[in-house]
């Protein structure tokens, strides 16, 4: 009987979308860039159908507080970055199949699609919090403006919406003695009008899904058990003029609401995949990994985008109803050097095209893959990034593939 092949696999790689605030530093390529290439090759190797989609996060305040501080608009901003960032994964031999922005007319679209299909299914709720504001001049101050102390771990420069020191998600009415980001100016907080996605009506279909991915990595459970243990509903808009505009009557016009960046980020996954399948001329296929329960997904990132990946996104996707749920999440930890985290707005970076300019793409991906901070955060050291590469890519597998092919020619 003539051998049956396997049925081939269709597969989706989703590497994290890098924010368009910058070149990329060692630390992120190190969590969403190689590793989802190198997963990428190995389906391709194998003859899977992958489809490896990502591009550049674009909204956000800190877009528009970087801007500000330039003196340019934030689309003149991100022009500038996404170039910087395209160049640099070239660069660094990223083989993505499609490669986009979060500023497209057709990200536009499928993010206000997604909306309006939760606001009619009813998850989407309409709510009163209490927002920031300049009392000087009267402008709102997006979460990205605020700094003060962080109530949970008592860190002096937490942010707005996050802070660094220890992980946790905040609103600025949260901080201990709020003032404006780089001064000591005051904020004043209002009530303002918002849209909130109603995450505990995910509660516990989130939980038993999670529990099931018995094979992800700890980190991943983890995180992902304790976030969802305590849902809240969560802003789904903002008080900003640069974003996605809200696609309802009497919002849509409105210049200062704009749908919250977190949401529309998460999106550009599938709006990527809808992009790809219409440049080929073939708008359907896209269904082929997205309306397909035999594809596979992994999802690639570093750890501080976990929750994003395995609560929000998912539940966007339960609330949409039929679209394909995550399968794998590869999330790596942090690499650090000299014990810290890299950091573009710290200055504790080394820049990807500065690696580049000094050495082969191969050598930094070898190390990022063999030394990098897999299953704990790890420190970069040039000394050790010499020496695996001399003593491990160069004299033991490079002499192992000179002497089987030297044999092989004889």
């Amino acid at each position: 009987m003539p051998e049956t092949k396997p049925e081939r696999r269709t597969v989706l790689v989703a590497p994290a979308w890098p924010y368009a605030n910058g070149p990329r530093h060692i630390g992120h390529v190190a969590g969403f860039a190689v590793p989802a290439d190198v997963l990428a090759r190995f389906e391709r190797l194998r003859g899977s159908r992958v489809l490896m989609a990502s591009g550049t996060d674009e909204h956000g305040t800190p877009i528009t507080y970087e801007a500000d501080k330039q003196g340019v608009p934030p689309r003149e901003f991100v022009d500038h970055n996404s170039a910087l960032i395209v160049e640099d994964l070239r660069r660094l031999g990223m083989t993505y199949d499609i490669f986009t922005r979060t500023t497209t007319a057709n990200h536009y679209r499928v993010t206000q699609d997604l909306f309006l299909k939760l606001y009619e299914k009813g998850y989407l709720v309409k709510k009163t919090q209490m927002g920031a504001f300049d009392p000087a001049s009267g402008r709102t101050l997006p979460d990205r403006y605020i700094e003060g102390k962080c109530p949970i771990c008592g860190f002096d420069s937490a942010r707005g919406d996050q802070c660094d020191n220890c992980g946790n998600q905040l609103d600025p009415i949260d901080l201990i003695d709020p003032h404006q980001r780089g001064s000591d100016a005051p904020v004043e907080f209002k009530e303002t009008e918002h849209f909130f996605f109603d995450l505990p009506q995910f509660g516990d279909q989130l939980k038993q899904w999670i529990e099931q991915h018995d094979d992800w990595r700890p980190n991943v459970r983890k995180y992902s058990l304790e976030f969802v243990r305590n849902l809240k509903p969560r802003a789904i808009t903002r008080d900003l003029d640069w974003g996605v505009p809200v696609p309802l009557p009497g919002w849509e016009d409105n210049p200062h609401k704009k749908i919250y960046v977190w949401f529309d980020a998460v999106i550009g996954y599938l709006s990527a995949s809808i992009e790809w399948a219409a440049a080929r001329g073939e708008p359907d296929s896209w269904k082929d990994w997205w309306q397909n329960d035999d594809a596979w997904h992994y999802y690639v990132m570093g750890k501080d985008n976990i929750t994003f990946h395995t609560v929000l996104w998912p539940a966007i996707l339960m609330g949409a109803g039929d679209l394909k749920l995550p399968d794998e999440i590869v999330a790596s930890e942090y690499l650090n050097m000299g014990g810290k985290k890299f950091s573009t707005s710290r200055g504790q970076v080394i820049y990807v095209r500065d690696v580049l300019e000094r050495y082969d793409a191969d050598a930094l991906r070898y190390y990022l893959m063999i030394a990098g901070p897999e299953n704990q955060d790890t420190d970069f050291t040039w000394s050790e990034f010499v020496r695996r590469n001399n003593d491990e890519l160069v004299a033991t597998w490079g002499n192992l593939v000179h002497r089987t092919l030297v044999n092989a020619h004889r």
